[in-house]
């Protein structure tokens, strides 16, 4: 009988302790597992991937450092050459560092006096520390940096690479190049479209028929034109359309036209995230009686700007790869004197343009990653329920 028997009972007077999760759901396993191969579907897929990425990462990595050549004083270092004997005959090429070494200089200024050099890396060094307290929210003095950075900054920059006051020797604009040149004209179209994309934004979006219709076609112009005819215009017609006497500098031209250009986009971009944001903000704001100005600067744009920083980034990241057009008008940018390096028969060797074009890659990227990394990390310090 039931009754008959023994009552057994367990009765837990504390937690059983957690045990660790399998190894195959944790750890390095675990998120290959998940990532990489959770059905035979991606699993096919990755194993593709993995083996072009090493059929292009091993090509890559033979020619920029195994066969590359590192030291030399010409051409012939980098080439099959019977009488120097410095690379013998059957043997790979790879890139050749050892040009790239020699013009680096050439590369970073352009045609800039060497003696005077030094005011360039100055310029890049003040630039450097306003920028980077500048980027890291959590420094201080952010209006007092901001007045330094944008207000004060350009005119000292303008002063020191110009020079033909202060006692410094002038420089023609014409002297500038390399990565001098592209960091001018991009770091100049980003700093005038943020703030010029935003008004024509507000403009296309207001109740004035005026206001609409003049930013409305602004920004359509500019989006309906290619880059290239825009510095065509800027190099060449402009000047034409100038009072006798007057003229424009010859890097101020392309200036304008690449500021104005990445305008227009900016523009859209910013209305988009203007549109996103709800109605009941707008009212929200004119309840308390805000101004239309404080309306957008404090409730409005905050949010908006926030919602869009990837497209704001994408079109800064744009805008600094597309400054290798201005050497199709003439000037010396980065791509331009690596291309005029190249008339330099003492370092011709079979491998000179596709190192030189590795470099160009290399730089660039280096720019245009750093941009997109500091958009990620502003991205997840700002989002407020927005991210998914």
């Amino acid at each position: 009988m039931a009754s008959d028997r023994a009552i057994e009972a367990y009765v837990r007077t504390e937690m059983v302790p957690e045990e660790a999760p399998p190894a195959s759901t944790s750890g390095v396993i675990g998120w290959v597992r998940q990532n990489l191969f959770p059905n035979w579907w991606n699993a096919i897929l990755t194993v593709v991937g993995l083996y072009l990425i090493y059929l292009v990462a091993a090509s890559l990595i033979k020619f920029a450092f195994i066969d590359a050549v590192w030291t030399g004083t010409d051409g012939s270092y980098c080439r099959h050459d019977n009488n120097r004997g410095k690379v013998p005959q059957g043997e790979p090429i790879g890139a050749c560092w050892a040009y790239v070494k020699a013009k680096f200089g050439q590369f970073m200024y352009g045609f800039y006096p060497e003696m005077a050099r030094w005011r360039v890396n100055l310029t890049y060094v003040l630039g450097i520390a306003l920028l980077v307290p500048f980027a890291i929210p959590s420094v201080p003095y952010k209006l007092w940096n901001a007045i330094l950075l944008f207000g004060v900054y350009p005119i000292v920059a303008g002063i020191l690479l110009s020079g033909g006051s202060f006692g410094l020797e002038l420089v023609e604009t014409t002297q500038w190049g390399g990565l001098l040149l592209t960091l001018v004209i991009g770091i100049t179209g980003i700093v005038a479209s943020l703030p010029l994309g935003i008004l024509f934004a507000l403009g296309r979006r207001s109740k004035m028929p005026i206001v609409r219709l003049v930013s409305v076609i602004f920004i359509e112009f500019w989006r309906g034109v290619p880059l290239i005819t825009v510095l065509f215009m800027s190099s060449v017609m402009l000047p034409l359309f100038l009072p006798e006497g007057v003229t424009i500098d010859k890097i101020v031209r392309p200036l304008i036209g690449v500021a104005l250009f990445s305008t227009a986009y900016m523009a859209e971009v910013i209305r988009g995230g203007l549109q996103a944001i709800p109605k009941g903000q707008y009212e929200g704001a004119m309840a308390l009686g805000l101004s239309y100005w404080k309306m957008m600067g404090l409730i409005v744009l905050p949010q908006a700007l926030k919602l869009v920083i990837p497209g704001i980034v994408n079109t800064f990241i744009g805008l600094f790869k597309d400054t290798a057009l201005v050497s199709i008008i003439g000037l010396s940018d980065l791509l331009g004197i690596v291309q005029t390096s190249f008339a330099d028969a003492n370092w011709a060797s079979p491998t000179q343009s596709a190192t030189a074009y590795l470099f160009l890659a290399v730089v660039y990227w280096v720019f245009c990653f750093g941009m997109s990394r500091y958009s990620v990390f502003m991205e997840e310090l700002l989002h407020t329920g927005h991210k998914r």
